[in-house]
């Protein structure tokens, strides 16, 4: 449990009292108190201040914060302010700034602009780390290490090529297995030293396609190149982390995580962190399905373990093209959807609102106005109350789920490096789409990894599964002998874990599970549709639906066909098949379908496995989980409509943990509002 030293869900967000006359400090202090927040995030960019000069630190404003907190029974998420390096660093060490994709050499500005395998970088922020740690090892306000703040970009830097040719040797130990993994005797790519292998940017490599994502001559050399920079920028954050941990072992310490965040394979950064955190700023269009299956992928990295929300707004954003405000109850509302999903947590960034620069205009718990009577704090304070009267009811609490979705950054960056067949296919779009479908279905899903034990569920989909690593195939195929059902899609199994393709027919490895093998991927234009066309259980076409991008024309070798196509040249070719395979089933589809399709299939597959939804009935856009304690099932029933909503809840009775009240059968439930129904017996 990470509340252990605060037995709550915690309340806060980030707080910059650097950024402020000390005049401030004790008016934001009272009306911490009169909202509820009992942890403050502190230091996250005040590395400047720490450090004016090399030899130099000061931390004076940080003694009088982190006392003035406690005296006030404020707990403190510290970070280590490493997310900014001062600007006479850069100065003195220009090795320390980044060179971008087109080869330019940054100056000091913005920030994450720090090389990850720059000697100064390290040493420096070790050493802030060390300081830090000494400093507040025995303070009481401490509750948990922040490490640096939302890791991301890339560099091409000398340092960084250096380090690239160091990596690679690792992972392949010889030129000869580098050059079979890149396939580098096509257009005579052999490399013969080391010293030959440059980084794959705007120089080398890659460049901006037309509609703007990135592409690459050799994939092989690309995916490699984002491993080794997700491995780069974590090698900082462990760092940073031993330094800390070696004298406050008992600290948990994170770094808060940005979702579906391409560049850094959050698997891998999962298994260095005690607990994941995550910053969640969905837009006012954001599907509320996607926020929650954010929720769950961050939820996943570490086995269902409860996360930290650590930002959200209180309202407005400022860095989308349009930063609508929330609507009255939705911040509660999607407060508690984290909850719901995982969080043990609900904090924000930010507490005061700045005054100048780029996050002027992002909404915080005081805003502009400097007091508290707006409605962002009303609401604010509202919620810091009820979080308040929960106590430790939810802490700990686990989300059950039997059917799992299949995420992987390997081969999120292999799909959309590849070279073909279609610039259209988005990966996690293609993932959103079925989770969507069981979303609606108020089916609880976990979106966990490739190498994720899967003896817990009955279902597992896997999107688009182009690249699969070594062992996979044998960890799918156990599955579903033992009677599992899986299902994946068109595009799947592909390549190996170096994007080279796996010879005998698509799909590769999976070819014996699915019991198919595909001859050729149409892709269609963005104005070209066909359909998929589904047999009856008497072998008669029954409805169609909508499908397009890719089509993969198969063969059936042991499986059953299920659906066909309805037009073009592969018209009667099959569209979706079922093979048996042990004690149980694998399906494999082989096109993009509209919506409407899964909607409806993926429900009734779910159902032939038992596995029914956790409401008996409930409208569109109202979202359920449940999380489990001690033998005790929490419901979590939200309204997202801005209308009240009829629900059903079936064979679930308990009491509202929030208003008190009884809650069994047919009931309204407000719109915006949500019920946590502990169940009763």
């Amino acid at each position: 449990m990470i509340n252990e030293r605060l037995p709550k869900i915690w309340y806060g967000g980030d707080y910059n009292p650097d950024q402020w006359e000390k005049s401030v400090w004790d008016e934001d202090l009272r009306m911490f108190k009169l909202a509820g927040i009992d942890v403050a995030t502190l230091n996250v960019f005040a590395w400047a201040n720490n450090q004016p000069s090399e030899d130099a630190y000061e931390f004076g404003w940080l003694d009088e914060m982190m006392d003035k907190l406690h005296a006030d029974g404020v707990g403190v998420c510290l970070a280590t302010s490493t997310a900014a390096h001062p600007a006479w660093m850069a100065r003195k060490y220009p090795d320390i700034t980044r060179v971008d994709f087109d080869g330019n050499k940054r100056k000091f500005g913005g920030r994450h602009n720090s090389c990850p395998n720059s000697p100064t970088y390290r040493t420096y922020s070790v050493r802030m780390a060390e300081k830090l740690a000494e400093r507040y090892k025995d303070h009481p306000a401490l509750l948990i290490w922040h490490i640096s703040n939302e890791y991301g970009g890339l560099c091409y830097c000398d340092n960084c090529a250096a380090a690239f040719r160091v990596w690679l040797r690792g992972r392949y130990g010889s030129l000869e297995a580098l050059n079979r993994a890149w396939n580098a005797s096509f257009w005579g790519h052999t490399f013969y030293d080391w010293e030959e292998v440059v980084p794959p940017n705007g120089l080398s490599e890659e460049w901006r396609s037309w509609n703007g994502r990135t592409a690459t001559n050799f994939q092989g050399i690309s995916i490699d190149y984002r491993r080794f920079q997700s491995d780069s920028l974590l090698e900082c954050y462990k760092l940073e982390r031993d330094a800390v941990k070696k004298l406050t072992p008992d600290v948990p310490v994170t770094t808060n995580l940005m979702g579906a965040y391409k560049e850094l394979d959050y698997h891998k950064w999962a298994k260095e962190m005690d607990v994941v955190s995550w910053d969640n700023y969905p837009g006012l269009d954001t599907p509320y399905s996607y926020t929650a299956m954010m929720h769950d992928l961050m939820r996943g990295l570490k086995e269902g373990q409860p996360f930290m929300l650590m930002e959200q707004t209180p309202s407005q954003q400022n860095w989308q093209p349009y930063n609508s405000l929330k609507r009255p109850g939705v911040m509660r509302l999607w407060s508690y959807q984290a909850v719901a999903r995982g969080a043990d947590t609900v904090m924000f960034f930010q507490l005061r609102r700045s005054i100048g620069a780029c996050e002027k205009y992002h909404g915080a718990v005081i805003e502009h106005v400097g007091h508290e009577h707006t409605r962002v704090f009303r609401e604010s304070a509202a919620l810091g109350g009820e979080l308040a009267k929960l106590g430790d009811a939810l802490l700990d609490s686990r989300v059950q789920a039997k059917v799992a979705i299949l995420f992987d950054w390997d081969n999120w960056w292999a799909v959309e490096l590849s070279s073909g067949p279609t610039i259209a296919l988005k990966y996690v779009d293609e993932l959103h789409k079925h989770y969507d479908a069981l979303w609606r279905a108020n089916i609880a899903v976990d979106v966990v990894g490739v190498d994720a034990d899967l003896s817990g569920y009955d279902v597992v989909i896997a999107p688009v599964l182009y690249m699969v690593k070594p062992g996979a195939a044998r960890r799918l195929e156990t599955f579903v002998e033992g009677g599992g059902t899986f299902l994946t899609t068109f595009f799947s199994g592909i390549v190996d874990e170096s994007d080279l393709v796996t010879l005998g027919g698509y799909p590769g490895e999976l070819r014996k599970l699915l019991g198919i093998w595909s001859e050729e991927i149409d892709a269609l234009l963005p104005t070209q549709s066909n359909r998929i066309v589904l047999r009856s259980p008497e072998g008669d076409l029954a409805p169609s639906y909508e499908c397009g991008m890719l089509c993969d024309l198969i063969h059936p070798e042991s499986a059953e066909v299920v659906a066909e196509y309805g037009e073009d040249f592969y018209k009667g070719m099959p569209a979706l098949t079922k093979n048996a395979f042990g004690k149980g089933e694998a399906w494999y589809l082989a096109t993009s379908p509209e919506a409407a399709f899964l909607q409806e299939w993926l429900p009734a597959l779910c159902a032939s496995r038992g596995i029914e939804p956790l409401v008996a009935d409930a409208p569109t856009a109202v979202e359920t989980t449940v999380r489990e304690k001690d033998g005790v099932r929490y419901l979590f029933v939200l309204n997202h409509n801005p209308e009240p909503a009829q629900v059903d809840l079936g064979s679930f009775a308990g009491t509202d943990l929030l208003s008190g009240g009884k809650l069994e059968g047919v009931a309204t439930l407000a719109a915006r509002d949500l019920w946590i129904v502990r169940q009763e017996a």
